[in-house]
């Protein structure tokens, strides 16, 4: 898997509209999160946060999850997600959307 394509990903992920037909649910987030840093900053080696801070626990948690999970590993299983969803969408904005991951 390419870097170009893992950062195509990325582009499209942070552009979905809030309010469009492709929605990661939570758990697709959080997945999308931990491989991102997987494929960013490589292991985790952080504190975790504190009691109440339930969201970062959770990132951080995950995140910890993937260790030793290589750069080119963390970028396939990031491309492949955002791919299985566009799919199951199926519409012509996620078509269009496939073919420019495929053509990074």
């Amino acid at each position: 898997m390419s870097q170009a394509k893992f950062e195509k990903a990325v582009e499209i992920i942070g552009a979905l509209p809030k309010d469009g037909a492709i929605k990661p649910t939570s758990d697709d987030q959080l997945y999308f999160y931990k491989y991102f840093k997987q494929a960013k900053i490589g292991d985790n080696n952080t504190t975790r946060p504190g009691l109440l801070d339930f969201t970062g626990k959770a990132k951080w948690d995950a995140w910890t999850e993937v260790k030793g999970v290589s750069k080119e590993e963390a970028y396939q299983k990031y491309v492949d997600k955002l791919l299985e969803i566009l799919k199951s969408v199926g519409d012509e904005a996620s078509l269009k959307l496939i073919a420019e991951i495929e053509a990074a």
